[in-house]
């Protein structure tokens, strides 16, 4: 749990500061579930410049409560939560210096954004508040006040939550919570989760990462590794302490993240997909007559393959779905072995290339056609789907063919002007289980929208 705060002073001296204004939001790492916003009476002038800065004036102050009337929702608010803010060490200081006047030693554990955003989001100009959330399309009111300046650090926050994919604040963040004593009961974790689609990490004792997953619906999932009896699922129930969650509202953004978090953080029970996933994939080779066959074979990563499928079972009945939407030959998609006419021709399902009756120019056309629309060599293109609320979409951008990442965005002009869009990605890794992840997704699923540049 997290309380993101952003605190406005009078100026003036070290240590001499006084409150003027403080916002907290908790945020449970998907939504704000409480909020505290209040100007405070500083009990001394505040500074000609600073008056100039935030707008907050000498008589706006003189009937607003003082600190220690508000010290002791500060305590409540921000109990067992970690404290984050832009430049951390300044707010938290004139926090503990206000709380120590009363008497009080308040200790909290920190996050800092602008310390975060240097490392997940490198290469800025600036990492200025201003600035930052500016280069990244964050919608900011209110800015040199406290609810404004602690609601953009929510979003941006937010942004850096979903760029961790080795989940250093996710982790940190857990051994913080976790308490000495009885591990939470099971069914007090499954009832904690979300009915929606998102990524799972299942934590151990130490906060350490012991599964990673993907599900359409969070809650079911993890209540079958709960209820499961095979080796796997009562290992885990033995040693669940806790489970966190990323809602992706994407299904396709689910899976690309999945595949990637493991190969990273590499939990002990993921152990099977670790390496690459996809053990088949589908070739393209011409026969001595000229027709482009399509075969299927183990994975070879030194030929180049058109797409790939995680099982022979997968692979076959993609194959049937193709022949039958391009009006591919069996014998020539390696469906139907024989030497002369396909099964297909006698029932009058095949035009009869596997016999010469269509030339291979005219049959190599429909096949091109397919291998085309499945591989993204050269092409520059946004995939747009739904995000994690109504209001919100996600993106996936492949340029060049590269694979770059995925966003989630709130308002258009952020994908549409291509600096904003490079900033708010989330860098993934471009690979063959990426680009595999994707073909089969579009082959199998609707987006909401393709956008090509």
């Amino acid at each position: 749990m997290y309380c993101i705060l952003d605190i406005e002073t009078t100026g003036g001296q070290f240590n001499e500061e006084g409150i003027t204004e403080i916002a907290i939001y908790k945020f449970d790492g998907h939504e704000v579930i409480d909020q505290f916003i209040s100007l405070v009476n500083p009990e001394k002038p505040i500074q000609p410049f600073v008056v100039k800065l935030t707008g907050i004036n000498n008589a706006m102050l003189r009937s607003a409560p003082k600190f220690y009337e508000i010290a002791k929702r500060i305590i409540e608010i921000t109990q067992d939560c970690i404290l984050v803010a832009h430049n951390t060490s300044f707010d938290y200081r004139i926090l503990r210096t206000e709380f120590t006047r009363l008497g009080y030693d308040f200790i909290r554990p920190t996050l800092c954004t602008v310390e975060l955003s240097q490392k997940l989001i490198p290469g800025q100009v600036s990492y200025s508040l201003g600035k930052l959330v500016r280069a990244l399309g964050i919608p900011v009111t209110d800015r040199h006040r406290a609810s404004g300046d602690a609601m953009a650090t929510v979003k941006l926050f937010k942004m850096l939550l979903a760029k961790d994919v080795a989940k250093e604040i996710l982790i940190s963040s857990i051994k913080a919570e976790i308490k000495k004593g009885l591990s939470p009961k099971l069914l007090d974790l499954v009832e904690s989760l979300p009915s929606k689609t998102g990524i799972y990490y299942i934590h151990n004792e130490k906060g350490d990462l012991i599964y990673i997953g993907k599900s359409k619906n969070i809650k079911k999932r993890i209540n079958q590794h709960f209820t499961g009896t095979s080796r796997k699922c009562k290992k885990i129930q033995a040693e669940v302490f806790a489970v966190t969650y990323e809602e992706t509202g994407s299904e396709l953004i689910a899976l690309l993240k999945e595949s990637e978090e493991i190969k990273i953080n590499k939990p002990i029970y993921n152990r099977a997909q670790r390496k690459s996933i996809f053990q088949y994939a589908l070739y393209a080779v011409k026969d001595e007559k000229g027709y482009i066959n399509l075969k299927l074979l183990k994975a070879d990563g030194r030929k180049k393959e058109i797409t790939s499928f995680t099982s022979i079972n997968e692979a076959k009945n993609a194959m049937f779905r193709i022949t039958a939407h391009y009006n591919l030959c069996q014998k020539y998609t390696n469906l139907y072995d024989t030497k002369n006419e396909c099964f297909q021709y006698k029932i009058k399902e095949c035009d009869g290339a596997c016999i010469g009756k269509i030339s291979p120019e005219e049959y190599n056309e429909r096949v091109e056609e397919f291998i085309q629309k499945n591989k993204f060599e050269n092409d520059n293109m946004v995939v747009i789907d739904r995000g994690r609320s109504i209001d919100e979409r996600s993106a996936i951008l492949i340029e060049n063919g590269i694979y770059k990442g995925y966003c989630f965005y709130d308002l258009n002009y952020q994908i549409n002007n291509i600096e904003i869009l490079k900033n708010i990605i989330i860098p993934m890794q471009n690979n063959r289980d990426t680009r595999t992840i994707i073909q089969g997704y579009l082959r199998r699923n609707k987006v909401m929208k393709i956008v090509k540049f």
